[in-house]
């Protein structure tokens, strides 16, 4: 019979040790022999909004995005996949777009591309101009 043995990096660990009851941990598993993987995956290139950002290098796969609204008692985060959507803790399925994300977190129709921020400060309108520029 087949065993099935499971690593994860202790950098896992310590995210699943400090994750609070109610935040959703996505893990993701790669089937393999050895440290080699079986076959080699085709590459996921980034579809949607965030696409042009990721394609530029200025917003990586596993980016966090956070928000913070003082007056009305809301943060959500959120992480970005390598296929250009954002996982939201508390939400089972991916978002195809900062402001369906934001909209899932606050209720509210709301402009993601100016809430969500990086740990930095800057926005993902911010990484947009900064696009705009570079690409004139």
């Amino acid at each position: 019979m087949p065993t099935l043995s499971i690593h994860f990096d202790s950098a896992v660990i310590a995210h699943l040790a400090k994750a609070g009851s109610d935040e959703t941990v996505h893990v993701t598993l790669t089937l393999g022999r050895g440290a080699a993987p079986a076959t080699t995956p085709p590459p996921v290139v980034p579809r949607g909004p965030l696409a042009g950002l990721m394609q530029a290098g200025l917003l990586a796969p596993d980016a966090v995005l956070t928000f913070h609204q003082r007056r009305a008692g809301r943060s959500g985060r959120a992480v970005v996949t390598a296929d250009g959507q954002l996982i939201v803790d508390g939400h089972a399925r991916p978002f195809p777009s900062p402001s369906k994300a934001a909209e899932a977190v606050t209720g509210n129709v709301i402009n993601g591309w100016t809430l969500w921020r990086l740990d930095d400060g800057t926005s993902l309108d911010d990484l947009r101009r900064e696009l705009d520029t570079s690409s004139k």
